[in-house]
């Protein structure tokens, strides 16, 4: 009796090893498994980060002074993911990237230009903005017209229209903006409306 004892608990012990091994074992398939067929699937080229895909320049239009296929404000700019970056390109197919390829084009915000050279305006306001030229040349006739017939508004008026053209206030007639070098001084007119999201500011 004395002797069977230790005999039974080395067999649990064997049977609790052996039970361990087996489980480690299982554990361990089970992660090969999940590395081999259950990984997770390869991102879109366009949820790649900055660092993955160069920054590359849009190609400009010389007439227009804005990216080529400039349609409704957006223009799309190929991007072509860093060496051996896996992803879904715009066509849906998995490829592992040289560096060369295009993997997705990126939108850029455009401006809708009509013909309207800003250092035209600039100029014509400066030299013959007594004359009302300016604004004969924006497409405003009827203030052209009163400048013309007030030499312009006695000078005083040319002072202020020269000033609001070059601040790129005043602008051409039909809402289309001034063509400026695209690398050039541009201003941008920031406003607040209705659809403008108000953060709540945070005072410590």
């Amino acid at each position: 009796m004395v002797a069977a004892r230790p005999r039974r608990r080395l067999l649990l012990l064997r049977r609790r090893q052996a039970a361990a091994r087996l489980l480690g074992v299982l554990w361990l398939a089970c992660v090969a498994a999940e590395g081999v067929g259950g990984g997770e699937p390869p991102l879109k080229c366009d949820e790649l980060r900055l660092g993955q895909y160069p920054e590359s320049d849009p190609k400009i239009d010389n007439s227009t002074q804005e990216p080529l296929n400039c349609t409704n404000h957006t223009a799309n700019v190929p991007c072509r993911p860093a060496p051996n970056i896996t992803c879904k390109d715009h066509s849906g197919n998995e490829n592992n990237f040289t560096g060369k390829e295009v993997g997705f084009y990126k939108p850029i915000a455009c401006r809708n230009v009509n013909g309207y050279s800003y250092k035209v305006a600039v100029a014509l306001s400066l030299f013959l903005g007594w004359l009302g030229a300016d604004r004969f040349y924006l497409g405003y006739p009827a203030l052209g017209l009163l400048k013309f017939c007030t030499v312009g508004f006695c000078g005083i008026g040319s002072l202020i229209d020269f000033i609001l053209i070059s601040m790129q206030i005043v602008g051409p007639s039909d809402g289309s903006s001034y063509i400026i070098d695209y690398y050039g001084a541009r201003l941008t007119r920031l406003s607040i409306t209705n659809e403008t999201f108000r953060k709540t500011q945070m005072y410590p």
